[in-house]
């Protein structure tokens, strides 16, 4: 097999192919096999129908059909490795022209996106500054206030809604005199801001049994944004009583003995926290730095793709601003994944089992699923090759923050082992994978059932 490369920009290339005969042949002697088994013919057995009678049975072009259907793939990647591509979605295989004849030689074109080649300048110089770790009184009562509303009680009220009220409400939304939806007997907080725009306004001051009328977007359903008409009414006032605060309340709360005591261990988690965040600044901050340094020709093909299966998901191909928007976060983050990589493969950054399973659980708790049936899913989608590649990523970008200066406004360096989540060494397994090794099933599905 032979193969030529064209570049037809930095991100798309054109692979033109050519297969002698000799090479396709076991591909035509399998598809008259495969033929031959599902074919009755007079006389002869099934799989026993010699290949002359196979082909005036079904045609050389079915015959061809087959056998290049089966073989293009593994052609076509043995064109990209001869060729040192990458390449970035599906090809368009044009130019298709099969042996009319024995003898005559298979040639087709394949044009593909491909990993655009990115060079990475030296990051060491580069300066981030978060906010100091500083722990305020305003932060423990903050959790103290937390911590109480958890324990809290409920206890009607006769008098006019205030905000931080607990409501009991009949909700309903018309247009034009249709009614689009309606709820009855919902709980609410008062001042959440978390259902229909305006609720919470007309809300405060109204007595239990009182109605009134309000106009808002829909928040959601097939008609979501357009101006609604809404009816609410209240059905009773809750106030939450708070308990006190003392050392009862820290033996209720937790497993202290003194509300001294559960105001340190407040006052501890609290500087934790505030370390963290100075993890995720840092590394958010590094993040935009690398982007503004690098430049990254973005291949068209693959972001017109996914605007265009994105507003088709939610109906919205028309919306030219909406388009406008998505695109520009397409972009972002697709130059955000070719960074990283280019980063991992620079730094050799490898993934250890016990790094791609906490990451994998992470990931089932946020979609509430059990872990084994999460990388279960995964699996069988073809999905862990990503999560590997995800992973990989953040390995990249936390090597790059482990060779940058950080400091807090004050001045002071900012210890990175302490502040950024996911740079700790996990030395609890030797054996490691990269993202092009998790492409293979096998491993694949011993992660999966690891996790």
């Amino acid at each position: 097999m032979k193969s030529a490369l064209e570049t037809l920009s930095p991100t798309r290339v054109k692979l033109t192919v050519e297969v002698p005969f000799e090479e396709l042949k076991p591909s035509l002697d399998a598809a008259i096999k495969h033929i031959g088994e599902h074919l009755q013919v007079p006389g002869f057995r099934k799989g026993k129908v010699p290949a002359r009678l196979i082909e005036q049975r079904v045609g050389r072009a079915a015959v061809l059909e087959e056998a290049v259907n089966n073989a293009l793939p593994d052609l076509y990647g043995r064109a990209l490795e001869e060729n040192s591509v990458r390449p970035l979605g599906q090809p368009e295989i044009t130019d298709l022209k099969v042996p009319a004849t024995d003898g005559e030689d298979f040639t087709f074109t394949a044009e593909v996106d491909r990993r655009p080649d990115i060079e990475l300048p030296d990051f060491s110089d580069i300066e981030l500054t978060v906010d100091e770790a500083v722990v305020s009184d305003d932060d423990v009562a903050e959790r103290l206030d937390a911590l109480r509303a958890r324990f809290g009680t409920l206890k009607g009220v006769e008098r006019p809604v205030q905000e931080g009220d607990f409501v009991s409400i009949d909700l309903s939304a018309e247009i034009d005199g249709e009614e689009i939806d309606a709820v009855k007997g919902v709980s609410y907080e008062v001042g959440t801001n978390n259902m229909l725009e305006g609720m919470d306004e007309a809300l405060v001051g109204m007595a239990a049994d009182e109605t009134k009328s309000f106009t808002a977007p829909l928040a959601g359903g097939d008609r979501e944004g357009q101006e609604a008409s809404c009816t609410v009414t209240v059905l009773s006032v809750k106030e939450r009583e708070l308990p006190e605060l003392d050392d009862e309340f820290a033996q209720l709360a937790s497993e202290f003995d003194t509300l001294d005591e559960l105001k340190a261990d407040l006052t501890e988690k609290a500087a934790v926290d505030a370390k963290f965040a100075q993890g995720v600044a840092a590394r958010d901050q590094l993040l935009e730095a690398i982007l503004e340094r690098v430049e990254v020709p973005i291949p068209e093909g693959i972001v017109d793709a996914e605007v265009n299966s994105h507003l088709e998901g939610e109906g919205r191909l028309e919306d030219d601003e909406h388009r406008a928007e998505v695109d520009e976060n397409t972009r972002k983050g697709l130059k955000t994944q070719l960074v990283l990589d280019a980063i991992a493969e620079k730094e050799a950054v490898q993934v250890q089992q016990a790094e791609l399973i906490e990451f994998l659980v992470m990931n089932a708790q946020q979609y509430g699923m059990d872990p084994n049936a999460f990388a279960q899913t995964l699996d069988k989608e073809g999905q862990i090759p990503a999560m590997v590649a995800e992973v990989a990523r953040r390995k990249a970008l936390a090597s790059v923050l482990e060779k940058v200066s950080v400091k807090d406004t004050a001045g002071n360096v900012v210890d990175l082992n302490e502040a950024v989540p996911g740079t700790e060494d996990l030395d609890d397994t030797d054996e490691d994978v990269t993202a092009d090794e998790a492409t293979d099933a096998d491993l694949a599905t011993e992660e999966s059932a690891k996790a």
